[in-house]
């Protein structure tokens, strides 16, 4: 063909050249609205509609019937694809013949691969939120008008895939709203967006739900509690001299426990005229003892305690038998954890040997030590250090006996009675033999 033939060729077709033109760029819009329509952060939309973002609006309604959206926007990108390649073969077969279908073929891939797919998908990438609520306006009036079309194809899909067994639901999302915003947290930790003291506390606010009393009372082998058949004397005496602002009070045994006792109510009272210490009673200063099961899941009593503006109660069993105490600070350190820098241990009951072995109580926490180490050991089975050995080698160890698991070495290093007091742990490689 020669030159001028090709001239009257474009002349005669240029209305095809650019209805092909305007269909690519449609393509593009339809692949980049897809992208960053589907990647746009749910929660900076919602803070942006807040705030009176009326884009922000329209791509937070969007995204709430994501499979009409995603349906819509596929079918449009179909749809002019085809347009676009019937288009071109036309024009090529008149003007290169039976060849033209394979020219036709190469040409509009490159095409559409590199300026309908790849261009748009990486720019909407890129800046999903600013590309999300620029093309919601266009948007929003195609799903309104494509949306049946898009629930009917999406209808059909459901039935085929159900003939192969495949359910789909689109009610029932795959992550619960706590594992997405934990595994959002955890990816931009990894990234270095949130240092691992937010990372604990956020993660420490979603776990509140999992873990149950039990995991975080103090247990009553290590509970401090006054026995109100004491002299007046040394009970008062023992209340001032303790670390803590609320003790329990039992009488007869300490499953029986009568009250609460406040050194801030005790102190009020002495401060009265005419009071003698001897002959004051303990156990009408003392408030209702409040009993919570240990079952009870922290974020309950957490939201319990603000609500009866209590901060200590009794953890009791299915029997009613006293399991020990669980106090506010109690839940609090769950969430904000212990300050400690990257080199010093502040744990009580944690040591750090100077051939790098730790060594621990064995009434120490798992998730403490886990937080302050960054460690992975697992606390499903049980909340203590000791309790975790005990699971995993399915016996009391005797003192000087070693076990490997979770690529720790746990070393008993103390032992009474049935109760392993005291451990050493090193990394499973550095294990040197025990003499």
């Amino acid at each position: 063909m020669t030159g001028d033939a090709f001239l009257a060729f474009l002349a005669e077709y240029w209305l095809s050249l650019v209805s092909i033109i305007c269909l690519l760029l449609l393509s593009a819009f339809f692949s980049g609205s897809e992208t960053a329509l589907t990647a746009a952060s749910r929660s900076r939309m919602h803070m942006l509609e807040s705030n009176g973002d009326q884009r922000a609006g329209l791509v937070n309604r969007l995204i709430e019937r994501r499979d009409r959206l995603t349906g819509t926007l596929l079918i449009g990108n179909n749809l002019v694809n085809i347009l676009a390649s019937s288009l071109a073969t036309s024009l090529l077969i008149g003007l290169f013949g039976d060849m033209g279908v394979a020219i036709t073929t190469l040409v509009m891939t490159v095409l559409l691969v590199i300026f309908s797919e790849v261009l748009p998908k990486s720019w909407a990438i890129a800046s999903p939120d600013r590309f999300a609520r620029a093309v919601a306006p266009v948007v929003s009036p195609l799903v309104a008008v494509a949306g049946p079309v898009s629930a009917l194809v999406n209808a059909i899909v459901r039935r085929i895939l159900n003939l192969f067994g495949v359910k789909l639901s689109s009610d029932m999302p795959m992550l619960s709203a706590h594992e997405e915003l934990r595994g959002a947290v955890d990816l931009l930790h990894r990234e270095g967006s949130v240092i691992k003291a937010d990372l604990d506390r956020l993660g420490g606010v979603l776990d509140l739900g999992e873990l149950e009393v039990s995991d975080v009372m103090i247990h009553r082998t290590a509970m401090r509690a006054i026995n109100a058949e004491e002299p007046p004397e040394v009970c008062i005496r023992e209340i001032l001299e303790s670390p803590f602002t609320r003790l329990p009070l039992w009488r007869g045994s300490t499953d029986n426990i009568v009250g609460v006792v406040h050194s801030k109510d005790l102190l009020r009272v002495l401060a009265e005229p005419d009071v003698e210490p001897e002959r004051l009673d303990i156990v009408k200063i003392a408030q209702k003892p409040w009993f919570v099961p240990d079952t009870t899941n922290l974020k309950d009593q957490l939201n319990a305690f603000l609500r009866r503006k209590l901060h200590l109660a009794i953890v009791v069993d299915e029997y009613g038998q006293v399991q020990g105490l669980v106090t506010l600070e109690d839940i609090l350190e769950e969430i904000v954890g212990d300050i400690a820098d990257e080199h010093d241990i502040d744990i009580q009951g944690v040591r750090q040997e100077a051939d790098g072995s730790i060594v621990v109580d064995g009434s120490v926490p798992i998730r403490d030590l886990n937080r302050a180490l960054d460690w992975s050991l697992p606390d499903e089975e049980a909340t203590t250090v000791a309790g975790l050995v005990i699971h995993e080698s399915k016996s009391i160890p005797e003192e000087r006996q070693a076990f490997t698991f979770y690529g720790k070495r746990f070393i008993v290093m103390k032992r009474v009675k049935n109760r392993i007091t005291k451990l050493r742990i090193r990394p499973a490689e550095d294990d040197a033999p025990i003499g």
